[in-house]
């Protein structure tokens, strides 16, 4: 008997991230769905965001009508700052990411492999357009890369695979996938089950992905 399940929205699936940062982890937030997260953020819980464009300290977007666009994020998204926040030069930036500085990055994903691979900036398609930033940095700086993804294509196809087949962004990095149907563990000996929507079992999991998944 087949289940019926419901998709986590961006929405959700930012809150469900946002759960499992810890207090006073130091956080990049990726361009595109991982932005969401700051606005989901539990009340209490001292998270420092760091954007590679130079600031340390934003809180969540701003209301409608209070964006002021002299301050904004990597993805030129307007910001807030919460008091003690700070500006620097993007190489200072940079040097914070690579130097292992950052707890957590979420990154999104073109695909990632079983074992943690991720390939986010270019699908090898000739019109694309590459766009990589800081992801490389970010991938292999921070102490844990999350990825932040829709599980399947449009065409219904898995993001996560056996290998990747678009270039690679860093070579085992990824630790966690949080998805609109479930988030998963990667590991060298493959993918491991954390949770599920309500409504999908792990053998329909395992369908979908076409990849064995460790309860």
């Amino acid at each position: 008997m087949t289940m019926t399940y419901t998709r986590r929205t961006k929405d959700q699936l930012a809150a469900r991230v946002a759960q499992d940062i810890f207090d006073g982890a130091v956080v990049n937030l990726g361009i595109g769905q991982p932005t969401l997260v700051a606005n989901h953020l539990p009340k209490g819980r001292e998270v420092i965001l760091q954007s590679e464009n130079g600031i340390l300290g934003m809180g969540p977007a701003p209301e409608a009508g209070e964006e002021d666009y002299d301050l904004i994020n990597a993805g030129k998204q307007p910001v807030t700052l919460l008091p003690g926040g700070s500006f620097f030069h993007h190489a200072d930036s940079f040097a914070m990411m690579r130097g292992g500085h950052l707890d957590i990055c979420v990154l999104g994903a073109f695909q990632v492999s079983a074992t943690g691979d991720l390939a986010n900036w270019h699908t090898g398609e000739k019109d694309a357009i590459p766009a990589v930033g800081g992801a490389m940095d970010l991938a292999v700086g921070a102490k844990q890369t999350w990825v932040m993804m829709d599980l399947l294509t449009k065409q219904g196809a898995s993001k996560l695979v056996p290998e990747c087949t678009y270039p690679l962004t860093g070579i085992a990095c990824v630790k966690r996938v949080y998805s609109d149907l479930a988030t998963l563990e990667c590991t060298p000996e493959g993918l491991k089950l954390v949770d599920l929507v309500d409504g999908l079992s792990r053998e329909e999991l395992e369908k979908l992905v076409g990849l064995p998944i460790a309860a």
